[in-house]
């Protein structure tokens, strides 16, 4: 035996000894974790089954955002447009790919099981929930490889993200909490049929997708490529900013915009309509925003509603203030427009106001239908609340990249950088502070509400007023 060949196998021995040894010291414990998650309550089954399939969504949709068959800067600039053969190239990414959608799909299996729970037959039912997951998310990604290669795939593949959002909001109502009971009853010989079935769909859609990845234009791998560089540059500097900077350009640059004339409007306002005219230029975002009302009534089901509420309505306002957050950082630019900042900060502080109030209200509006609130007004709240954060998101817009020169402190849990902390709070604590009456209210949920909405609706005012004052 040659010397390589005797370095392969010791390499190959350690690895499984390894493997085996990982095995019997991990094997008890994951033995009574999978065994506590085979009970499962009943009342949180449509929520649970809820959350997998928007998971299931945002998986496909990330992997549709990278790409997701990408290679990197050497192979991109050499191998990618050299004679050789596209399998070769791309056997190393295509193996990354199988390995993540192996992973994630256990994974999902294990939740499906925590989800549905196993009355009998724990391992059978284990080993068919994870080879349900793993074919959902090996088929998804198969899919989204197939998509990146062929516009018709890539319509197959919007509609699979519109019918597993409206199946999370079935799977939440009273009858999808009974159709996911009545499958938990299922024999174990039935979900084998059905993991059976979806394997093979699976399987399929695979060798489909590797004779796409073989004939894919390199086009399109490179445009692919120059995204996930792009993100990984973003990481590598730890600035998450600058993906939600990168997304926004990309989105622009492959659109031709027609020139119009500035409205006849006064000149902050005039300022701040490019806000409302970009935002009605992305009809998708506008949909998963009104998409995105029925989340909080889903998180109150599991114990986090209110968490889901304020961080959902921040988020929608963040969706209206590009404008200020390109202002911050061209400076150049704004006093070229000869706008008194402060005037258009509270010109620009109008979109996301009119955001949070629109979604904040529908959310409680929900909320309150579903019996996660007492009686009462609550849906008044919102344009309360909208004044504060409309602030926050502001403040979220013009804050600087992180500071990774700020000192790290050392924590019995480990060492905490503060600079991505500060980064991260930016913003999220002048919504805390400007929506205190808003959250204590909902935190004690008192008999009559007037108090508690005199007070945020002076709270709000006096934040976002505060926070223009000392606009810099």
């Amino acid at each position: 035996m040659t010397p390589s060949r005797t370095r392969r196998a010791l390499d190959r021995y350690s690895v499984l000894f390894g493997i085996a040894m990982l095995a019997a010291v991990l094997g008890n414990p994951i033995s009574s974790v999978l065994s506590s998650l085979a009970e499962a309550d009943p009342a949180a089954m449509g929520t649970g089954m809820a959350l997998i399939t928007l998971v299931l969504a945002g998986f496909l949709a990330t992997a549709r955002a990278r790409g997701p068959v990408a290679v990197s800067a050497a192979d991109a600039s050499w191998r990618l447009l050299s004679p050789l053969p596209r399998a070769s190239v791309l056997g190393r990414t295509a193996r990354v790919l199988a390995t993540v959608a192996v992973v994630a799909g256990i994974a999902l299996g294990v939740a499906l099981l925590a989800v549905l729970g196993a009355p009998d037959h724990l391992t059978w039912r284990l080993l068919t929930a994870v080879a349900i997951g793993v074919s959902l998310t090996v088929g998804g990604l198969a899919v989204a490889v197939l998509a990146q290669a062929e516009q018709q795939w890539n319509s197959w593949l919007n509609i699979t993200l519109v019918v597993l959002v409206l199946l999370a909001a079935v799977s939440a109502g009273g009858q999808g909490r009974r159709v996911l009971s009545t499958v938990a009853a299922a024999p174990p010989s039935a979900g084998a049929v059905v993991a059976a079935v979806a394997a093979t769909a699976a399987a399929l859609l695979v060798r489909q997708a590797w004779s796409a990845i073989t004939r894919m234009p390199a086009r399109l791998i490179l445009a692919a490529s120059t995204r996930t560089g792009n993100a990984a540059t973003a990481a590598v500097s730890l600035d998450p900013g600058s993906l939600t900077w990168i997304a926004e350009d990309n989105h622009w640059r492959s659109r031709t915009l027609k020139s119009k004339p500035w409205p006849r409007l006064p000149a902050p306002l005039a300022l701040a309509w490019q806000d409302w005219r970009r935002l009605a230029a992305r009809p998708a975002l506008l949909g998963l925003m009104a998409g995105s009302v029925a989340l909080p009534t889903l998180f109150a089901q599991a114990g986090a509603g209110m968490v889901a509420v304020l961080a959902g309505a921040l988020a929608v306002a963040a969706m209206g203030v590009s404008g200020a957050r390109r202002d911050a950082g061209n400076p150049a630019m704004a006093y070229l427009l000869g706008v008194d900042r402060r005037t258009a900060l509270a010109a620009r502080a109008l979109l996301p106001a009119l955001l949070s109030t629109l979604w904040l209200g529908a959310a409680l509006v929900l909320l309150s239908a579903a019996g996660a609130l007492p009686g009462g007004p609550w849906w008044l709240f919102a344009p309360a609340v909208a004044p504060a954060l409309a602030a926050a998101a502001l403040r979220i817009a013009r804050r600087s990249p992180v500071d990774h020169a700020m000192p790290v402190i050392d924590t019995p849990g480990g060492a905490v950088p503060t600079g991505p902390l500060f980064w991260a709070m930016t913003g999220v604590d002048l919504a805390l502070v400007g929506c205190a009456p808003f959250v204590l209210a909902l935190v004690a949920e008192p008999a009559t509400l007037t108090a508690a909405l005199v007070a945020q609706a002076a709270l709000g005012a006096a934040t976002l007023g505060g926070y223009l004052a000392r606009a810099r």
